[in-house]
């Protein structure tokens, strides 16, 4: 059974990354990816920040998490020991240079490249729920489209209704007279076009 990126959460207090098993109100059962342990996490404790939900700062807008992660994936370059801060910095300054190296730490990068590391020995494909939603929205589209152009029809008879009211309370008739007459004020135009 492959693990799914968008139920993958850190816990604040806990090293690594952990599958989100089930929440509670109380906090919530999650397995290690590091060791596969199964533990309960109390939220008044911990807190959970989903990996989909992560953004790091760029000198340009914020960029999600799995952004970065899919770079890293695409880079040849080797991991950087994460001992090694120097190096850490050398490393994303290489792969990811539109990082804003002033407000993402050297432990927010390290942490970055742990989990990437933990993602890529558990084979767990960096995909965000919302890269899966255009297929569905595309289907969706057409029906959209019929339903604008219904829309319009109508109103078309009820802005028909209300000119045919308007003419009617203009000339004192009812309503229901007065499409035959307009009916007939239009065939006597015709008559003198032609």
């Amino acid at each position: 059974m492959t693990m799914e990126y968008n139920k993958l959460v850190a816990v604040s207090g806990l090293s690594g990354l952990f599958e989100l098993i089930s929440s509670k109100n109380d906090g919530a059962i999650v397995r290690s990816l590091n060791d596969k342990t199964t533990k309960f996490a109390s939220s008044r404790i911990h807190q959970f920040s989903h990996l989909e939900s992560i953004e790091i700062y760029t000198i340009r807008e914020n960029v999600n998490l799995a952004e970065v992660f899919k770079v890293m994936k695409a880079d040849a370059t080797p991991l950087p020991d994460v001992k090694d801060d120097k190096a850490i910095r050398a490393y994303f300054q290489k792969v990811y240079a539109d990082m804003d190296f002033d407000r993402v730490y050297i432990s927010d990068m390290k942490k970055i490249v742990k989990w990437f590391d933990l993602l890529q020995k558990n084979d767990i494909e960096i995909k965000l729920t919302q890269e899966a939603e255009p297929e569905e929205t595309e289907a969706t589209e057409p029906e959209a489209t019929e339903t604008e152009e219904a829309a319009p029809a109508k109103k078309k008879p009820a802005a028909k209704a209300k000119e045919e009211k308007e003419a009617a309370s203009e000339e004192g008739e009812t309503p229901k007279k007065a499409p035959a007459k307009k009916a007939a004020a239009k065939k006597a135009a015709k008559k003198k076009e032609d």
